[in-house]
């Protein structure tokens, strides 16, 4: 593994750099008290070739790795974006660019990916299910089989750009889970027009992140062709780990890169803002707890590069996602809460954006896996009995 940035990762660097200021602070302060999509920065990634880091130039992609979407989101998110930085390319330029590159058909390759790379189509992801929660593996949204086709029912939550998405990648059970020998059987995932009028999505009214909406999709009777089934029936579940560990790194590069913007901010208040005759950077008190958690920050990223660089040599991976997702996100919360603190009472103002970077981060505890599992798949790895 090089340490040193290659050319294109440099180049991808300084484009979301000169993006990111275009899109800063006050403008995702604004689309987060709106409530407000930014189709503007969406388009803006479009036209920088971010959507399509993962498409193979075949299909009008860049045919980059995960090594240079890591670099990508965590520049976008410390240079100013925030969450939005890997909020707005985890889902179509990440997880299901990723499970039609490697999975799709060559029909759905051609039809699906061209679009992604331009901006042009956008996907969400249905998971979750209120019921199932972290256990992927009960889900209960079925898909029969009705001749040629599929019948889709189900419900599903949290899948975020459900609003707006033009398609879905749909988690099911083919075969129902008492049926098979092993619970990661029977699992099927297709590729759905989010257009059909038996699918309803339902905003969830939440804490932060209000600039893209997170949904209850509820589908009933929803019919499909044999086509859109993504890779085989029953043996979905392996196409789906390899969309979550990009999904976990991507999480990862929000951790460090939200961490970075609110520590980088703190401390240019802390070396303007004076008390007692002199700036409060100055006491480490303030200025010990910020660089400590940056420290860690810059250790998490490396751990990050690692299961990036794994990834695109075709290793598994998963040991390092989980352990760059769980440290990136404890080391960036701990920045987030310090650099709160150094604002002091003004930490709790929306105009100065770090309590708003606090609601954001927050998040990451909780998704796409929860801190807890992470630890979970973790220790396995390290020996001890399974517990999940």
């Amino acid at each position: 593994m090089d340490f040193d940035s290659s050319s294109e990762q440099a180049m991808i660097r300084s484009t979301a750099s000169e993006i990111a200021s275009q899109f800063g602070p006050a403008h995702w302060r604004e689309k987060e008290e709106n409530g407000e999509f930014s189709a503007a920065f969406w388009d803006e990634l479009g036209e920088a070739g971010f959507h399509g880091l993962l498409i193979p130039p075949e299909y009008e992609g860049a045919g980059m790795g995960m090594q240079e979407m890591g670099v990508a989101m965590e520049t976008l998110c410390a240079e100013g974006c925030g969450m939005a930085g890997t909020w707005y390319l985890v889902l179509t330029a990440g997880m299901a660019a990723v499970g039609i590159r490697e999975h799709g058909t060559e029909a759905q390759k051609e039809r699906y990916l061209p679009d992604i790379a331009a901006g042009d189509r956008n996907f969400s992801i249905g998971i979750t299910e209120p019921e199932a929660g972290t256990n992927t593996l009960n889900v209960a949204t079925r898909a029969e089989k009705d001749g040629d086709e599929y019948v889709l029912d189900g419900q599903k939550a949290w899948i975020t750009f459900s609003d707006r998405a033009d398609n879905m990648i749909l988690v099911t059970r083919t075969t129902p889970r008492e049926e098979v020998d092993r619970g990661t059987d029977g699992i099927s995932l297709f590729v759905v027009d989010m257009d059909d009028p038996g699918i309803e999505t339902v905003p969830i009214p939440k804490h932060g992140i209000n600039y893209s909406k997170s949904c209850e999709v509820f589908i009933e009777d929803v019919r499909v062709p044999e086509a859109n089934l993504l890779g085989e029936e029953d043996r979905g579940w392996w196409p789906l780990v390899d969309m979550l560990n990009p999904e976990r790194i991507g999480f990862a590069a929000a951790g460090t890169g939200i961490g970075k913007l609110a520590a980088e901010t703190a401390i240019e208040y802390a070396n303007d803002r004076e008390v007692f005759g002199q700036p409060i950077g100055g006491h480490q008190a303030v200025s010990f707890p910020i660089t400590k958690a940056y420290a860690r920050m810059e250790a998490a990223a490396l751990m990050r590069d690692k299961a990036a660089w794994r990834y695109d040599q075709g290793e598994d991976c998963g040991y390092e996602s989980n352990v760059a997702k769980a440290t990136a996100v404890e080391a960036g919360i701990e920045a987030v809460k310090q650099s709160m603190q150094a604002f002091g009472g003004w930490g709790y103002a929306t105009e100065y954006d770090v309590e708003r970077w606090w609601r954001e981060i927050n998040l990451t505890r909780l998704a796409p896996v929860s801190q807890q599992m992470a630890y979970n798949h973790i220790g396995q790895e390290l020996g001890f009995p399974k517990s999940y």
